[in-house]
């Protein structure tokens, strides 16, 4: 009987994920505490939308250059592991063969099995540098272009994220009614971001929404007492 292919489904698109939680889950709750913190002391939204506005575009530098930063970090500490991996191949292959040997025994090989393997990685050098990697220093090699890549959509994230807790300080004179709408549509914001991270990153999908909603409610509530507090 014809078989149907097995396929497995796997989500591999988790720096990029990463990168996007990180912009909006900040995104999200930085400018919502702002607004909500100066609400507290001011009528007029004009000031809000000022500071909100100034708030987005410095987060969004500095968040973006902190992810180009990390992703270039990692690059340069995978290319001078490359390098120590293949220096050590060359100059001590015999203990390079010995950790081989360690690996694929720890994972249940008798040694020789994992000896038949060891010497057949070690006639094939890259093979063998790519292995040890991955499996003695647990580093995957970074996709090309990562660091610009990471920076663009962490700053991009920020940006979609701020502008919805501003939104209603720009089209409302009123900061109060602002801050009502704003909390409103925060806090649906919040909901459905929280529900599709935790879809997306095996968390269960209602606690990861709820989760998020207190970690922006908690921000902007401190914010906001924190502004009056100030302003008596």
């Amino acid at each position: 009987m014809p078989q149907t292919p097995h396929v497995e489904e796997h989500f591999t698109a988790s720096e990029v994920v990463r990168d996007i939680v990180i912009g909006v889950s900040d995104g999200l709750t930085v400018p919502f505490a702002l607004a909500a913190g100066l609400s507290g002391t001011v009528a007029s939204t004009s000031i809000v939308v000022t500071a909100g506005l100034a708030e987005i575009a410095a987060g969004a530098i500095a968040m973006g250059l902190g992810g180009y930063l990390a992703a270039k970090s990692d690059a340069d500490h995978y290319t001078s592991e490359l390098k120590r991996e293949q220096r050590e191949l060359r100059e001590k292959p015999g203990v390079e063969v010995r950790e081989v040997i360690d690996i694929f025994q720890s994972y249940g090989l008798t040694a020789e099995e994992s000896k038949l393997i060891a010497k057949g990685l070690l006639r094939n050098p890259h093979a063998l540098v790519n292995f040890m990697m991955r499996f003695e220093l647990g580093i995957e090699k970074p996709a090309p272009g990562r660091a610009l890549k990471s920076a663009l959509t962490i700053a991009g994230s920020y940006i979609a994220g701020g502008i919805v807790p501003l939104s209603p300080f720009i089209f409302i004179s009123n900061s109060k009614t602002a801050l009502t709408l704003s909390v409103i549509i925060t806090n649906i914001a919040l909901v459905i971001f929280g529900y599709i991270k935790g879809h997306f990153t095996g968390a269960k999908p209602m606690r990861s929404a709820v989760q998020t909603v207190l970690t922006g409610g908690l921000a902007a509530a401190a914010a906001f007492s924190i502004a009056k507090l100030i302003s008596r």
